[in-house]
């Protein structure tokens, strides 16, 4: 698929799978809640690659009590003095949980070492430890994945353009987003170091291809159905008990209260 550009998936075609798909995400959530899983997805890749738009969906039918989606901001000054891992240890699932990990701890394996915000010294650190510390994840128990969206530069930079033009997607484009387009070559070659140190056989890479962001979503989501055990799980018989007579009940004269403009009635 790499060499060879698939056709765009039909839009039907889409929906309709994805819908199936995120019908068995629930039947995962079940099983993970009720046989007390811990479940980490890390979503990894350049800036415009479809991470962002993967997870909603993934996570759109889901219980948020459950699965939860965690974006870290930069550190504070105190977290720049901790190990580099604490901060996201703290946000590991519990049993019965779900973590969608928006961007990771590879954050110093990409941007981070890219843009120089880590000394040469703090990056090969992180390059011995990671392996270490994602086999203790795994040694405890944990389930983890890790997908890499990878998106080519002319999908990029028409992605980067439609965000300028879209007031509701602007806020996407950051100054370190455009940074990125200059230092394309220099990311890639932070991605191949990377991946060469930390693709592991206990936590190993998976590469999506998401130059086209329907594709890209389907097969992320069937390949994490297909790789995690689950089975579904019955749900607790539910029946919806009949109203009780009324008592006498009068609710309050509407003019009490303070409603919302009807805007809907001028459209």
């Amino acid at each position: 698929m790499a060499d060879k550009k698939a056709a765009k998936v039909p839009r039907a075609a889409y929906e309709q799978e994805l819908l199936r798909l995120q019908t068995e995400l629930v039947k995962l959530q079940e099983w993970v809640r009720a046989e007390g899983t811990r479940l980490v997805v890390v979503f990894e890749g350049r800036d415009a690659a479809g991470k962002g738009g993967t997870i909603k969906r993934v996570s759109e039918h889901l219980n948020p009590r459950v699965a939860r989606t965690v974006a870290l901001p930069k550190p504070t000054e105190r977290e720049r003095t901790q190990w580099y891992f604490q901060r996201y240890v703290e946000h590991l699932p519990a049993a019965g949980e779900i973590v969608l990990l928006d961007r990771s701890w590879y954050n110093r394996a990409g941007v981070e070492h890219v843009m120089g915000f880590c000394t040469k010294e703090e990056y090969q650190l992180f390059l011995r430890q990671c392996p270490i510390f994602e086999r203790m994840l795994v040694e405890e128990g944990i389930l983890l994945r890790k997908y890499w969206f990878s998106v080519s530069d002319t999908e990029q930079q028409k992605r980067f353009r439609q965000r300028l033009k879209d007031p509701t997607r602007r806020w996407k484009l950051s100054p370190m987003d455009l940074e990125s387009i200059t230092r394309w070559e220099a990311y890639s070659r932070a991605k191949d170091e990377m991946l060469v140190h930390t693709d592991i056989s206990e936590a190993p890479w998976f590469v999506v291809e998401s130059d086209d962001k329907r594709r890209a979503r389907l097969n992320m989501i069937a390949h994490l159905l297909s790789s995690v055990p689950y089975h579904e799980v019955p749900p607790p018989v539910l029946k919806l008990p009949p109203r009780p007579p009324s008592t006498g009940y009068q609710r309050p004269p509407r003019d009490l209260q303070t409603y919302v403009p009807d805007h809907a009635a001028s459209l």
